[in-house]
Parts: structure tokens; sequence; C-alpha cells
């Protein structure tokens, strides 16, 4: 494997920092990062895409060479890898110093990576409960457990529900809880307004380092088992606590939380009406993690290839995604990659809407429809976004409060579809 690219000189040359220490301790990490990439089967030529995309980041977004650096740093060999890097090798008082004096919150999808993992760092406080949902419903915990494992939830209960309401199942991002990802989208006010539920299921660190959804293992893309199983599992359990309306229970996600959430989509369509992606890859972009990585930037598998995923969907599902065209965690071409799957053929020409929000964000919606004139596949491409949440509340971390507001609008959507007839009651798995 080469090591051109990556070679000290050009760490030099291509990041010129002021703070030495903190350069040094990239330097010192240089040669175990080669390593790790080499055994995870990551090109040199992603890397390279990547750090140079992060860096480019950086600089637009005003920020001084070693903020640029610091961002590169956590995405050089994929992000994950890099931060099982740092937790190898703790970083000196000094270094964190640095890190954090040049953490601008234009760059929190990188350096909030780092802030949320490197001990010692200051991390964002937790939202506080005003920020998590409305004083007139009530947020609570709770717990599922089946032959897959146990998963904890927040379950959000709307003030009004004497009659069956819907259940929309929210999945956090990386290195995201229920509380954070329920401050950052404000779904829970939402929901309110039109007295839904939303359940947040939690992936605890014991599953994945960074609390990452696996997406991209076969064991957990397949119904009746892993993470499917176990998410599935708090939806129904939910379902039967509270009197949910079967027909109108709906899913969405976040970055890998949105890639799962497209996983359940095609593994369970008869218990999902519609799902949301914001950021996230599509069901069967990956099967491990050297081919994660391709997904993520770019290169993932044929567009609406099965890639071994057993799928039960004999239609197009009602899908809404959102990505923004400047995300250098996951390339935007993973969205349409997502609608591409979502179709099944069904729908070949798309309506164009070019709008912009009041904060001066432009946006593309490519809208599908079926027979009947109703929206079944949007998607939402967000120009000049990165990898957050739109619209999202900055009491929780990776939002992006320019808008549109994805959270509203996945309301609306979902609320427009529902299931022709409820779920089989035994087909449990």
């Amino acid at each position: 494997m080469s090591e051109r690219q990556f070679s000290g000189g050009n760490i030099r040359k291509l990041w010129p920092m002021e703070t030495d220490k903190f350069r040094d301790h990239l330097l010192r990490l240089d040669k175990e990062n080669r390593r790790m990439r080499f055994a995870h089967g990551v090109s040199d030529a992603f890397v390279e895409d990547y750090a140079a995309r992060m860096s480019e980041m950086g600089t637009r977004a005003g920020g001084s060479p070693p903020t640029s650096a610091a961002n590169t740093a956590i995405a050089l060999p994929g992000s994950d890898v890099a931060i099982e890097l740092l937790a190898q090798n703790p970083l000196s008082e000094e270094a964190k110093e640095a890190m954090n004096s040049f953490a601008q919150p234009a760059l929190h999808g990188g350096v909030d990576r780092i802030n949320l993992t490197v001990p010692g760092l200051r991390r964002r406080g937790p939202p506080r409960a005003s920020d998590m949902a409305p004083a007139a419903g009530k947020f609570i915990a709770g717990s599922f457990s089946n032959e897959a494992g146990t998963r904890a939830y927040k379950l959000y209960i709307p003030s009004r529900h004497s009659e069956p309401r819907p259940l929309i199942v929210m999945l956090h991002g990386c290195q995201q809880s229920a509380d954070d990802f329920a401050a950052g989208t404000r779904m829970n006010f939402a929901a309110e307004e039109s007295s839904c539920f939303v359940v947040y299921p939690e992936q605890p660190a014991a599953a994945n380092a960074s609390k990452c959804w696996n997406w991209f293992k076969q064991s957990d893309q397949r119904r009746g088992r892993g993470e499917p199983a176990l998410i599935a599992g708090i939806t129904r359990q939910v379902m039967k606590d509270y009197g949910i309306d079967a027909r109108q229970v709906y899913i969405a996600g976040l970055s890998a939380g949105g890639a799962a959430a497209a996983i359940m989509g095609e593994t369970y369509p008869d218990l999902y009406a519609a799902v949301g992606v914001h950021s996230g890859l599509a069901c069967g972009a990956a099967r491990d993690l050297p081919s994660a990585f391709a997904a993520m930037s770019g290169h993932g598998p044929v567009r609406g290839s099965p890639n071994g995923v057993h799928t039960r969907r004999r239609q197009a599902l009602p899908t809404i995604v959102f990505h923004g065209d400047r995300d250098t965690t996951v390339h935007p071409r993973n969205g349409t990659e997502v609608i591409a799957r979502a179709n099944a053929g069904e729908h070949s020409d798309a309506s164009v809407e070019r709008e912009m929000v009041s904060s001066g964000r432009r946006y593309t919606r490519s809208i599908q429809r079926d027979a009947g004139g109703r929206s079944v596949l949007e998607q939402w491409e967000l120009h000049g976004a990165g990898h957050a949440w739109s619209g999202g509340n900055l009491a929780g971390s990776f939002t992006d409060p320019k808008g549109p507001d994805a959270t509203k609008e996945m309301l609306r959507f979902f609320l427009e579809h529902a299931q022709s007839a409820p779920p089989h009651s035994g087909d449990r798995q």
C-alpha cells in the first residue's frame, strides 16, 4: 500500500499547523493509520478523496488550517477506524486544548466526533428536557428484549390519544442518543401537534463502539434477525401497549440510522407504511466494513441491486429522502440510490421543484406520484448542506437550522400514507 499521500512531509505541506504538538500527534498516528487502513481494506484512493473533501469543507467554513486538519484526521480511514485510532493513542492535554480552540460549530460533522470520542475534550452537554419534548406530553424510557438481544428506547406519548394514533420510529445516527436525536430533530414537538407517538430505539456502545446501527453487516440486514428484529420488536411492543393504529406506523433515521430505516422498510414492509432517510444509504449498499466505506464515498453497488438482502417488498415503498449536496460523510449519490431502490421500477417520471427557504438555503425537490396523484417518492437535495438534520435544533448534534424543515416535511409525507391492511398478527418475525 502506497504511503506517498500521507507521509509526514505531505501532512506538513497540506496542513501547515501553528500547533506543533497536535501536528506531531497526527504524524505519530500516521504509521498506525496506514496499517489499519490496510487491515480494513480501505484504499489510498478513497482516503485521499475523502481527506481532500473534508479539508475543502473546513476551508470553506472559515476554519483555520488546524481545524481543517483535525476534521480530516477523524475522516482519513472512514471515521470509525479513526475513532479506534484515537482511542488507542490518547491525545496529550496540549493537543486537546488545541483541538478545542479550533472546534468551530460549522465543522461539527468532523470535530464533534472527536469531542464525543476522546476523553478530556469538551463535550456538548445533555439536552434539557424542554428541548426534547413539549410539556404537554410525556417522554418516558422503556426496554425491549428478544433472542437478538436487548435495546433501551425513549417514547413520546402525546397529550391527546383517546383513539388509535400513528407511531413514528426514529433511529439516531452515530455518536447520538435518543435524547440527543429527539432534541435535534424536535420530532416530539411536531408529533404533539398531530397527536402521534414517537419511539427512539437506542443503540448501545456494546453493539457498536460509535453507537452506530450496524447497517453494513449482513447479520443486521435480515428480517427476524439482529437489529431489524429488535427494532421491529420495539415497534410492536409500543403498538400493543398503546393501541397504535397499525395502518399508520412509520420509520425514519439519520446517517447510519437512515440506512437502518431503509433496511427496515424493505424487510418489514408489512409493518411500516412509509420510510424517511436523511443523509443515509440504501438497503444493501454494503455487506461489510470495506464495502461500507466504498458506499459512503459514493462507490457502492449498482443502483437497485439486491446485494444479498432478502426483501419482502412487492411494490414501491413510499419513501422521502433528504441529503445535502456538500455531505462529506455520506456521499450525496446515496440519496439517489435510496430512491431508486425504493421505486422498484414502478415510477419513471418525476416533477421537479426548485425552491429557497427564508434562510437562503436552496433545495431541489423531485416528486414521483402514483396514478391518483399522491406523492410516493420524494427526494430533497439540499444545496450547500452537509451531514446534518435539515432544519434541526442546535440543542442536538448533527443539525443544520438553516432548513428546510425535514421533520415537518417527513411527518407531512408520512401522514399521507397508510397500509391498505394491518399486518398479519401471525407473522411475528
